[in-house]
């Protein structure tokens, strides 16, 4: 799974650390002072890294929540991101890790104590907390047992928590009593657009049915349909998808729907161009508007207009939510 362990000489007898390379002890592991000397180095290959990537155990200095970008909500007041990890076992082509980072490796902050300290003091009960804006939230919930351990916060904090994948491993939840106030969000493009575009992430079936078995359980659950890809037979697609989703989980058992259009910051959809010269994502009609690459204004407006008017089909017109225009996370 990887292929080499680095590690921070401050984080070397942390107990996360040693469960880890307990979990894989026949890997290379190399000390390091500071995971930027590995991880932001340059003349690295994504691509070759992507296929035998390495983890990276640090600890996170510095501002560990962060104000998220405005009007990225979901009917909180004030609202805020962390990142436990950097980048994700994912490999979708509109990713825009690709672009933002020269390295695939996995970073893993395991300072989780602080984090939980910086999001007690910020938490109130018009607060929202989004975790797997720079990974996905779930993925490797075995490895870091990253939920089982902030869930534990939550059960105290009046403020909200979104964990957001696209992933399955949700027996950790299932496992446990539901929290009213943490919401699995799960994010899905249509069935023929993720085979071409989401490389080893699990099936669009799959993922329905691990959010409802997450709903019978009592979790929250929503979705998010970001980002919004264009293609042949556009609505055919999205109102297949819209149909299955919301056969499994009804609209009124939704914490919330977000829709998002597809943007990626001019250099980063160079990056990966030259990542993926190949892929039909890369092969269509875009616009670069202050910086931001983003289909045609016009075909973006009326995608988003036909989402919401057969969104509204099945969800409330106060559950629905539109993203900000920052890029499409990992998760």
């Amino acid at each position: 799974m990887i292929s080499a362990a680095y590690v921070e000489e401050e984080v070397r007898d942390h107990p996360r650390t040693r469960k880890l390379l307990e979990r894989f002890p026949g890997v290379p592991v190399i000390p390091i002072e500071r995971y930027g000397e590995v991880f932001n180095r340059g003349a690295q290959s994504f691509r070759l890294q992507k296929a035998r990537p390495a983890i990276i155990l640090a600890r996170k200095h510095g501002r560990r929540v962060l104000t998220a970008p405005a009007d990225y909500g979901i009917g909180r007041q004030r609202n805020y991101y962390f990142s436990h990890m950097l980048n994700c076992v994912y490999d979708c082509r509109y990713c825009f890790l690709q672009g933002r980072y020269r390295s695939a490796h996995y970073v893993w902050f395991v300072n989780y104590e602080e984090f939980m300290a910086d999001i007690s003091a910020q938490a109130s009960p018009d607060s929202c907390f989004f975790s797997g804006y720079d990974c996905d939230s779930l993925a490797l919930e075995p490895v870091t047992g990253f939920a089982e351990s902030f869930l534990d916060t939550f059960a105290d904090l009046p403020a909200w928590l979104e964990l957001r994948t696209k992933s399955t491993q949700v027996r950790g939840l299932l496992d446990r009593d539901p929290l009213a106030n943490v919401i699995v969000a799960f994010s899905f493009t249509p069935g023929e657009i993720a085979r071409l575009l989401e490389d080893r992430v699990p099936s669009v079936t799959r993922r329905i049915d691990a959010m409802r078995r997450l709903a019978d359980h009592g979790w929250p659950v929503a979705v998010r349909f970001d980002p919004l890809i264009l293609s042949r037979d556009f609505e055919a697609r999205y109102q297949r998808l819209f149909a299955e989703v919301f056969a499994a989980v009804p609209g009124g058992r939704m914490h919330s729907v977000c829709l998002g259009a597809f943007r990626l910051p001019a250099s980063y959809w160079q990056r990966a161009l030259r990542l993926h010269p190949d892929s039909p994502l890369f092969a269509a009609q875009v616009q670069t508007r202050n910086g931001v690459v983003s289909y045609p204004r016009e075909q973006e407006t009326a995608a988003l207009a036909w989402c919401h008017s057969r969104l509204r089909r099945y969800v409330e017109k106060d559950r629905i939510f539109s993203l900000s225009p920052e890029p499409a996370s990992a998760g």
